[in-house]
């Protein structure tokens, strides 16, 4: 089963700085029939103008992963981490029992990036953050793991939570597999291009909520680059 979720249905506001698109409810944005899907709660797809960001803001029991899509996002928070995460790399903050973090785009360009929550599995735990890049060619023609909640996902970000964030690059007529179960649910958006999937058009930064599958069968309709949640 897919459900299309076509940009211009989402909800979102432009506050100048930041332009929003919400995949699911999320700030004065409500919709009934799009609170989660599975263990998935937000997908926010984020523009942010240059030299501003988020100020400083508290979390606590949540799986927060940025892919940055365009330009780079500065990370600070009261643990004392810093970094900055470019184009085509992710980061993941376990808010745990608790963090306060800061988000800016301090380039002299436009900044887009997924911002995605994931309900953790587990409590408790200290908050902790990390980064990695994920060249591009490493994804191509093929979904590589790029956060996971399982030991056996290697150079993943870990996450705490029974789900993966995984990534591909494929050419225009390129196919991909992903191994779902049907058991499983699975989020998917084009950060760019066009794909089919079971004769359903997924168009740029579209969303395809996906249930019902034992494997997901991907087909580019141009060269595209896609971000999927293998949700629980």
């Amino acid at each position: 089963m897919i459900d299309l979720r076509p940009l211009a249905s989402l909800g979102g506001a432009n506050h100048g700085w930041l332009d929003a698109k919400h995949h699911f409810s999320f700030g004065g944005y409500h919709d009934p029939a799009r609170t989660h899907w599975g263990n998935l709660r937000v997908w926010n797809d984020d523009t942010i103008a240059p030299k501003t960001g988020f100020p400083p803001h508290p979390h606590r029991d949540m799986e927060i992963i940025t892919y940055v899509r365009e330009g780079a996002i500065t990370h600070q928070d009261n643990l004392g981490n810093t970094g900055r995460t470019e184009a085509g790399d992710v980061q993941v903050m376990s808010a745990g029992t608790g963090i306060r973090h800061a988000e800016y785009n301090m380039e002299d360009v436009t900044t887009r990036i997924f911002q995605i929550w994931i309900v953790p599995t587990r409590t408790g735990d200290q908050p902790q953050w990390g980064a990695k890049p994920f060249p591009r060619g490493e994804r191509s023609g093929q979904f590589v793991t790029l956060a996971s909640g399982y030991d056996g996902d290697g150079d993943a970000l870990p996450i705490r939570t029974d789900a993966r964030v995984v990534g591909a690059t494929l050419r225009k007529g390129e196919r991909a597999d992903y191994p779902l179960g049907r058991d499983r649910k699975a989020y998917l958006v084009p950060a760019t291009g066009a794909v089919e999937i079971d004769g359903v058009r997924v168009a740029a930064r579209d969303g395809a909520a996906i249930s019902e599958v034992e494997v997901l069968s991907v087909i580019a309709l141009e060269d595209s680059e896609l971000v999927l949640v293998d949700a629980a």
